[in-house]
């Protein structure tokens, strides 16, 4: 019992980290569209700048006043943009080294950034008079900022980044006046009011953005937890059935499918296995099982259940497959190969035993309410079983059906038959057919 729950904290710790990881993975990213939203703002603002002034210089002059150039307000977006390209580095940099950006950096990254509005505020109050620049475009400049401060995902960042554009507007408003000023003294609620209006604005991005994060939570949880049963489950059940088993649920139907069966067994294992200790016996059965099981994947085939020194294996379940006999084939030859070669590198060599038939069979979930198993059963399987079982007798390592040497057609050219046989469990002898 004790170990059943530190099993469980020690998944669901793998769980938590992973989902951690993948989270801030997911902010990080967001951080890059945020920034990179603004370089391209900017850019536009400067373009738009450029062109004004380029085609009508006039209108620049009237609308400044004649007290602002340009070249100064270049001064302020050009250094921005390549702040930005910075900070985008960054993250870049931390988002490959699988690094977080700390809390620091992002609210000093929040008011460097939301201070631009305040020097560009500055500009326009010096060349238009606090009434006419306070009423103008760049306290608007502020809420750019605020909006996208929803990709940060975090309430307190947009909600610090609406305070210091509230608290940098209200202090310009209130205490920044041009040199020779005779401009009427400013209104303090008339400026308060829209002060906490901008901070509202910055609450309300927060919040939005914990919205946001909260669906990306669950979508990353749910992600993270999916990976881990299916890592977790493939390891008892094939990939492929943990993935229909996750897209269809437990109660998938049974169904009648054409599919080729294997039956792979080695030889005279139990023999050899009788004179080498259990931890010698495990690892060669699992170097030798991960060489087939590679192999089968490759072939599009699944193994279904293992058998003790064998395994059952199936072509064209769950997924269909129309060339099932011919993948059942391919696969069964390049194990004997491979086999033939892992024998060469071990002391211990072992000898296969594979027998493929094709036909119908009923594919399903089959067990209790409680506990069910994926799997195929029909004439089909017992016959491949008994197939399998003939190596024995005939000395063989490879036999199939008289229905997989017509699947095949010109492929098998080099089957050699061994007439019609009889079989166990069956009235009259059946065609068998063998292959190296």
């Amino acid at each position: 019992m004790l170990g059943l729950w530190g099993n469980k904290e020690g998944q669901s710790g793998a769980v938590s980290a992973d989902f951690t990881h993948a989270l801030m993975q997911q902010v990080l990213r967001t951080e890059l569209i945020r920034i990179k939203a603004l370089i391209a703002t900017t850019a536009i603002l400067t373009i738009m700048l450029f062109t004004l002034y380029f085609f009508d210089p006039y209108a620049v002059t009237h609308l400044w006043h004649g007290g602002l150039k340009p070249s100064r307000l270049y001064a302020i977006l050009i250094p921005f943009i390549l702040f930005e390209l910075w900070v985008h580095a960054v993250i870049s940099r931390h988002l490959r080294l699988d690094r977080d950006i700390s809390v620091y950096r992002r609210y000093l990254g929040a008011l460097i950034e939301t201070s631009m509005p305040t020097v560009a505020l500055s500009l326009h109050i010096d060349s238009m008079g606090p009434v006419e620049a306070l009423g103008f475009v760049a306290p608007l400049i502020y809420f750019i900022f605020i909006i996208l401060s929803t990709l940060r995902l975090d309430f307190w960042l947009s909600t610090f980044t609406g305070f210091v554009a509230a608290a940098e507007l209200l202090c310009m408003a209130m205490f920044y006046h041009r040199a020779g000023s005779t401009d009427p003294p400013p209104d303090l609620y008339y400026h308060a009011v829209r002060s906490v209006v901008v901070l509202i604005c910055g609450m309300l991005a927060g919040a939005v953005g914990v919205q946001l994060r909260r669906q990306f939570e669950a979508s990353i949880l749910a992600a993270t937890a999916r990976d881990r049963i299916t890592n977790l489950f493939g390891q008892h059940v094939s990939p492929q059935v943990v993935e229909r088993l996750m897209a269809e649920g437990a109660a998938t139907d049974s169904e009648i499918r054409r599919v080729a069966v294997m039956f792979v067994d080695f030889r005279s294992f139990t023999a050899g296995a009788s004179t080498r200790s259990p931890r010698e016996v495990v690892d060669r059965l699992d170097g030798a099982f991960a060489v087939l099981v590679d192999i089968l994947d490759r072939h599009g085939g699944i193994v279904n259940k293992f058998l003790g020194d064998g395994f059952l294996a199936l072509f064209g379940a769950p997924f269909e497959a129309h060339d099932a006999a011919h993948r059942a084939v391919a696969a069964a030859r390049e194990m004997l190969d491979a086999n033939d070669r892992a024998n060469k590198a071990t002391s211990w060599p072992l000898r296969i035993g594979i027998g493929v038939h094709i036909g119908e069979v009923v594919a399903g979930n089959i067990g209790s309410p409680r506990r069910k198993e994926y799997t195929v059963i029909g004439d089909t399987v017992n016959f491949a079983a008994r197939l399998e079982a003939l190596n024995k007798e005939f000395h063989s390592q490879f036999l199939i059906s008289d229905a997989v040497h017509d699947a095949l057609g010109q492929e098998c050219s080099d089957a050699v038959s061994l007439g019609e046989v009889p079989i166990r469990g069956y009235d009259r002898p059946v065609p068998v057919w063998q292959l190296g």
